[in-house]
């Protein structure tokens, strides 16, 4: 509406919008309207969680099997974003 503050101004950018490459900005915007964040972002909370739960670990063994679950979510990661980077897609 033309009474709006904002009208005749430029949107205000989402946050991290100038820092996503220009071929995800579209389909990020897209996954993030419709609430499912994209996979990379979901390995990175994955990730989080698994450090927290590592450092709150009470025997050797639970360290173990949060140590071994970290590590394969963060190769997972690691070749997802080298596949991206060897398509050209990042």
């Amino acid at each position: 509406m033309r009474s709006a503050p904002s009208f005749g101004k430029p949107l205000a950018e989402a946050e991290g919008w100038s820092e996503t490459p220009t071929e995800f900005r579209l389909p990020f915007k897209i996954l993030k309207n419709a609430g499912v964040p994209p996979p990379e972002i979901e390995m990175f909370h994955q990730r989080a969680a698994l450090r927290e739960q590592l450092a709150a670990a009470a025997s050797d063994d639970e360290r173990r099997a949060i140590a071994a679950r970290l590590s394969e979510v963060e190769q997972a990661i690691a070749l997802r974003l080298e596949g991206m980077r060897a398509s050209g897609r990042l």
